[in-house]
């Protein structure tokens, strides 16, 4: 699914156009990476949770001439599937 697909279907539960499905899918996003870049957690209770991992700086091989590298310390973000989620994702109905 693409996020055009996702638009379609939350427009189509929620009962609402797919330009104001756009705009709630788009806050939620920006809400979440805005909230991550402040080093915070985004918790959605029963789907999981948001958060930033860091990845310290360590040495890493250039695969075509075998050359060290330096890779630079980094932040990732980070997924946790929430309990309900990962059962129902793992149930087979």
């Amino acid at each position: 699914m693409n996020k055009a697909e996702l638009i379609d279907k939350i427009a189509k539960d929620a009962g609402i156009t797919k330009g104001q499905a756009n705009d709630a899918l788009d806050s939620f996003t920006n809400a979440v990476i805005t909230t991550l870049k402040k080093g915070d957690r985004v918790t959605l209770v029963g789907f999981g949770t948001f958060s930033v991992s860091e990845r310290s700086a360590r040495n890493g091989r250039n695969p075509q001439t075998g050359a060290v590298i330096k890779i630079k310390a980094r932040k990732v973000p980070k997924f946790k599937a929430g309990k309900e989620f990962s059962t129902r994702i793992s149930s087979k109905k």
